[in-house]
């Protein structure tokens, strides 16, 4: 990735990771380490790029001032996609220039790069000013990290977002009017599997945001394309996902060993869609649990259907439940279905795990033992139809 110009006098230094597959249990297919350089009296950088890439970092800026020129490093994020360059760029621009960060920055910086480095903490509301242009500092901690902060450069109405509005993205289509509205899956997945947990935080922070008449142009996030043309249209997205406003819409989720427990599945999903429902049936084995996330986020009903072993749940099932109850979702209705041989507790497992994560039960759950007969496929699609009623309300 070329450094671009994205405003006069702030060009788009960051690089582009093609093969990428795994960001921390999260399947992607390449993102990019978003970087910013502004070009003033003094010369900021704003954010660096994962370990890996930094001799990359080093030539895009090369390519526009001697690095060695550059005043000051904002780190808006310690996590190591952003941070993971800064020892080797403070090496190569001089080990005593300023590294600006919020406090929290100046607790978990040196945590994780056992250098002396010029650490300055700043305060929220706080400026830097670079000659024609000056930065504020928002803090936004828990968004996602409790050392996260804005960076907003005031005259030309630029929002340095750091990990929020962002997407695992690779591509050079590097702008929301170039892409279009293809990003907004990768968006929405982004949110989903990071963010969700953080929706009462992003609220107050749009609130804030708007109380305080931030003239906002552009929105550079850390990952992924640069919002010019409509940024309020990634704003809006996120005050919708943070609310958690659902669709007519259910996720059967489910494994199964011996495919009743899949026959099973597919009845209960043959009778939500009788009743005019969106289903989504999600053998866990087919699917990565960052794409289930993604689907649970505007589903009004997460339905899971899991086959007993040694008197308890399948292994994958605790492994989605798990992963889903750490991104704490709201405003759905649940329930639980499954197979068995002998015992049959993986229906009443299925409902703890649910209540524990305050989806309401419409229903005490659907079990088959062993392979389910005509009968008892129609039990599962009129089922299907009784869980379609209480979405529709």
């Amino acid at each position: 990735m070329k450094p671009i110009e994205i405003s006069k006098g702030i060009y788009s230094v960051g690089v582009i990771d093609w093969n990428v597959r795994d960001f921390h249990g999260y399947s992607v297919e390449g993102t990019s380490y978003n970087s910013f350089l502004i070009v003033d009296k003094k010369i900021a950088l704003i954010d660096t790029v994962k370990k890996e890439f930094a001799g990359q970092l080093i030539d895009n800026i090369s390519q526009i001032v001697d690095p060695q020129k550059i005043d000051y490093v904002i780190s808006n994020h310690t996590e190591m996609d952003h941070s993971g360059a800064l020892p080797h760029v403070m090496h190569v621009i001089g080990e005593d220039k300023p590294v600006y960060c919020s406090k929290m920055g100046l607790k978990n910086l040196p945590l994780h790069y056992h250098k002396k480095l010029n650490y300055q903490p700043v305060d929220n509301g706080g400026e830097l000013n670079l000659g024609d242009k000056t930065l504020t500092f928002l803090e936004t901690r828990m968004l996602h990290w409790p050392d996260s902060m804005f960076t907003y450069l005031k005259e030309d109405g630029i929002l340095f977002s750091s990990d929020a509005f962002g997407q695992h993205y690779a591509g050079y289509e590097m702008f929301d009017d170039v892409i279009g509205h293809v990003i907004m899956p990768y968006a929405k997945k982004y949110f989903a599997n990071i963010l969700l947990l953080f929706s009462p935080s992003i609220i107050k922070l749009i609130e804030h945001v708007t109380k305080l008449g931030l003239k906002i142009n552009m929105i550079c996030p850390d990952h992924g394309i640069i919002w010019r043309k409509d940024p309020q249209k990634i704003v809006n997205a996120y005050a919708a996902w943070s609310n958690q406003e659902t669709k007519k819409k259910a996720l059967v989720i489910y494994d199964t060993m011996w495919q009743s427990t899949q026959n099973m599945a597919e009845a209960i999903s043959k009778g939500l869609s009788s009743e005019g429902i969106d289903v989504v049936p999600m053998n866990i084995r087919k699917w990565h649990r960052s794409d289930i996330m993604t689907e649970v986020l505007d589903a009004k009903a997460i339905i899971v259907g899991s086959p007993t072993l040694n008197n308890g749940l399948f292994p994958t099932i605790c492994d989605i439940l798990t992963y889903i109850k750490g991104l704490k979702p709201k405003n759905k209705i649940g329930a639980a279905f499954g197979s068995y041989g002998w015992s049959g507790e993986a229906v009443s497992l299925i409902n703890k795990e649910l209540e524990s994560m305050k989806i309401e039960l419409i229903d005490s759950g659907i079990t088959v033992q062993y392979v389910p007969d005509k009968s008892k496929l129609d039990d599962c699609f009129n089922w299907g139809k009784k869980i379609a009623k209480a979405i529709l309300g």
